[in-house]
């Protein structure tokens, strides 16, 4: 094979004649096509300005900046295009921005686009302007040749934009009837200076004025200064509206020891009634100053910080009247660009009794805990316990007992802050066996009068044997029971039976199943926030433990342990359902929100949230053991409820913590049916204290008798008189009851 070399440009020449279509002529150079054009699309001056708009609604301010011309850069640096941005929208109280294009004047190298603004105004309400926006094309890409007329017409030559706000007064929240609970009031903080008070006479009177202005105690206020008698320290006393201090102001100021601090702002009243639901409000911090102004506050206002305060602050606060101002450079009033009238605040009307509240709190006084009363067949929150309370009017910075309140406040190991009813998590104990007695029941395997006999020791897990409550009480052994009996008297080994039994005949998640359908595990959606909670189960073990689900959990779980945690609302909300027939309801606090006007731009409504799984016949009968463990001979709860004259159902529960003594629970309902006072549910949980029946119970019955009979009727057994610690034991003599336990397999 011969190879034949041709010249490259002879090649060339030759393939582009071919391709010109006609040959050479000899001499003459050939005929070249014109050279091929690719027409690519011209960048589009709308499309830019889209995006630098798109990038002003999302704040993205870093790519609006990259968009800008270089001229425009070089005069104008990041920082300072951002801080007229942020200006603008502080200024005018800005929430939102929305645009469109409405045309475009476009040259080769320069373009014109038009566009209508839209600035939402928290304030004002909705600024329209139509304005335009200059670009250059550098380097085949269209840049904004930015000015302060991009933003708005008016901002042209350096103008500025100025905002007054006169905000209305804030709104009160009233319990039920429509008594206070946070007013705006003219208040007067009430403080001792011990080695200001006068002689044993003047003492006397002293304390005797302050017991019934703070309906406490005297022994009780005394008790505030005696170990630093002769100081000049400030004791702080709370708070009084001062219309009620000015009757015993001429006295107090006579016999010495007192002084005060007069302010106005919100009250609290009774130095804060459901301080965890109703919440407090706190001046606006200067990290928030510009976040706030820029959503249409004064810097110096009051917000919700928790509970309905916060939940309902947009309604407690109303709509403000604005007035947006063009001002020129020099702060000169140029001309009025939006105005709006102001809207008043709304009321809160809650669903919760105040008298009942407070009795409440002194029932659970001295005690770390939690009590939920709700309307058994409506889910509304009559009265909400978190303890230690706090004294909400302390955040009001010109009350003269707001520093060092505040200081001992956070620094109260307690938490007193935190609203145990809804946040905190704890282990259910023996209140759980209503859900394993149902979850039994719904088995098939059992029935109300099933028998186990208890012979007060558990020795069916291989490898474990478990102990009653009665051995470790040295009392004599159940014996034969029926599953009644077994709820009645809270034999935990039946129920860690149970737990074992449907494990080993493939049930093995029917109690956490059975959990999950009372309610437990999940938020219960009260307005106000809450805790979801644990209820373990094969996937969550699995997920956060490393090691699967097996029969001990199922023990475990079975008397409300293992790695159990719900909250008491949680529980007071299927014990309301167990009592009303089986029909889970949202809790509630608000009832309604109302105008000046009585006009109602919030009513609440009934929310079912589910049906316990528990046919009308299984519920009967665990509603009959419920109320045999306060009525029957040998009930957990009988003696606390004795003389007591209510249809009451309820359980005991002691739940191990890890750590100090048991949590100790009750929660019942009451069946009255009365038309006058609609039947409750209530939980009480004492953290850290004991057996349920002896602590718990007694404080649930403190409430029915303030609920029902309107006061505390009966002493607690550890008081000497209602509100007066006798003794830290509450075992003695022969109010004691038989108590119940719920030790952890």
């Amino acid at each position: 094979m011969r190879w034949i070399c041709v010249p490259l440009g002879a090649l060339l020449l030759a393939g582009c004649g071919l391709l010109s279509g006609g040959t050479p002529t000899p001499g003459q150079p050939p005929t070249l096509p014109p050279p091929a054009v690719t027409h690519l699309p011209a960048p589009d001056a709308e499309a830019a300005a889209g995006r630098f708009l798109d990038a002003w609604k999302e704040g993205d301010y870093e790519a609006m900046y990259a968009m800008l011309t270089p001229l425009t850069q070089d005069a104008l640096s990041f920082e300072d295009f951002k801080a007229r941005y942020d200006e603008v929208r502080v200024a005018a109280a800005i929430t939102g921005v929305d645009y469109e294009i409405v045309s475009s004047l476009v040259n080769p190298q320069s373009a014109q686009v038009r566009y209508r603004v839209t600035l939402s105004s928290a304030v004002v309400g909705d600024l329209v302007r139509e304005t335009f926006m200059d670009l250059k094309r550098i380097e085949g890409e269209w840049r904004v040749a930015w000015s302060e007329t991009t933003i708005l017409p008016e901002l042209e030559g350096g103008n500025r934009l100025r905002l007054t706000i006169d905000p209305p007064t804030r709104a009160n929240i009233y319990d039920r009837e429509g008594q206070g609970l946070a007013v705006q009031e003219e208040v007067v903080g009430l403080y001792i200076v011990p080695n200001t008070i006068g002689d044993e006479d003047a003492e006397d009177a002293m304390l005797r004025v302050l017991s019934r202005l703070l309906d406490e105690r005297p022994e009780n206020i005394q008790a505030r200064y005696d170990a630093v008698r002769g100081t000049d320290y400030l004791i702080p006393l709370g708070e009084v509206r001062l219309s009620e201090f000015q009757r015993v102001q001429g006295t107090l100021a006579a016999v010495g020891g007192v002084q005060w601090g007069e302010y106005s702002g919100r009250f609290y009243v009774d130095g804060g009634l459901a301080p965890h639901a109703v919440g407090y409000v706190q001046q606006i911090s200067r990290e928030e100053v510009d976040d706030y102004m820029a959503r249409g506050y004064l810097p110096d206002e009051f917000v919700g910080r928790t509970g309905i305060e916060a939940a309902f602050q947009d309604d407690l606060r109303g709509k403000p009247q604005g007035v947006l101002l063009l001002t020129d450079a020099g702060g000169q009033v140029i001309e009025k660009l939006a105005e709006r009238p102001s809207e008043p605040a709304q009321a809160v009307y809650t669903t919760l009794d105040r008298d009942l509240q407070r009795y409440a709190q002194q029932a659970m006084a001295g005690f770390n805990g939690a009590i939920v009363v709700l309307e058994r067949d409506t889910g509304a929150v009559l009265a909400m316990v978190s303890s230690p309370g706090f004294d909400p009017n302390l955040f009001h910075p010109r009350n003269p007992n707001s520093g060092d309140g505040l200081t001992l406040l956070f620094q109260n190991r307690n938490q007193p802050l935190v609203n145990r009813a809804t946040h905190g998590l704890y282990p259910l104990g023996s209140v759980f066996k209503i859900i394993t007695m149902a979850a039994a029941l719904e088995s098939g395997e059992y029935a109300d009068d099933t028998i186990y006999t208890c012979d007060g020791y558990f020795r069916e897990l291989p490898g474990y044997t478990f102990t009653d409550w009665t051995v470790e009480k040295d009392l004599p052994p159940h014996g034969e029971l029926t599953l009644v009996q077994g709820l009645e008297r809270s034999c935990n080994p039946y129920f860690w039976h149970i737990g074992l039994d449907l494990y080993n005949k493939g049930m093995t998640t029917a109690l956490p199943d059975m959990a999950a359908a009372f309610g437990l595990g999940k938020p219960t959606g009260i307005e106000i926030g809450d805790e979801a909670g644990v209820v373990p189960n094969p996937e969550w073990k699995l997920e956060n433990v490393g090691e699967e689900w097996g029969p001990g959990d199922a023990v475990q779980l079975a008397i409300g342990q293992a790695q159990l945690n719900i909250t008491p609302l949680q529980v007071a909300r299927f014990i309301a359902a167990v009592g009303n027939g089986g029909t889970l309801y949202r809790p509630y606090l608000v009832e309604r929100v109302q105008s000046p006007e009585g006009q109602v731009s919030y009513q609440a409504t009934l929310e079912v949230q589910g049906q316990l799984p528990v046919s009308p016949e299984n519920l009967a009968v665990i509603q009959q053991a419920m109320a045999q463990v306060v009525r029957a001979p040998k009930g957990t709860a009988r003696r606390r409820f004795l003389g007591l004259n209510l249809n009451v159902a309820g359980k005991t529960g002691t739940a191990t913590s890890g750590f100090g003594e048991p949590h100790a629970w009750f929660a019942g309902y009451t069946f009255e049916e009365r038309e006058d006072k609609p039947d409750i549910a209530v939980v009480v949980i004492v953290e850290n204290q004991g057996e349920g029946s002896e602590w718990a119970a007694p404080i649930f019955r403190r409430v029915l008798e303030a609920y029902f009979f309107g006061r505390p009727l009966s002493l607690y057994p550890w008081e000497s008189q209602i509100g007066v610690t006798r003794t830290p034991t509450p075992t003695e003599g022969p109010e004691a009851a038989a108590p119940e336990g719920t030790p952890t397999p």
